[in-house]
């Protein structure tokens, strides 16, 4: 089996900087990313990436997906910029 996930939130926190929690879950914004490009279906990327199961409480896995899809996207547009130009 691969790497256990990171803990997560039920959503990222909301920055228009890198977080702490951005740099942790970093792995888990690029898997999403992929995920989102192939088509994957929601339902299969929280269960494979969050490990959860989203017939159990679709609400919250989807909101889960949604947010956390959200922060990624916003890495790969400007979130970035901070790993390859940091701040002083």
């Amino acid at each position: 089996m691969g790497q256990p996930t990171p803990s997560f939130l039920d959503e990222p926190p909301i920055s228009h900087v890198l977080t702490a929690y951005d740099r942790e879950h970093m792995a888990i914004y690029m898997r999403l990313i992929d995920s989102a490009r192939d088509g994957a279906a929601w339902q299969e990327a929280v269960q494979v990436i969050f490990g959860l199961d989203p017939t159990h409480d679709p609400r919250r896995c989807r909101h889960i997906h949604d947010s956390h899809l959200a922060r990624a996207r916003w890495m790969t547009e400007q979130g970035y910029r901070e790993l390859t130009h940091p701040r002083h």
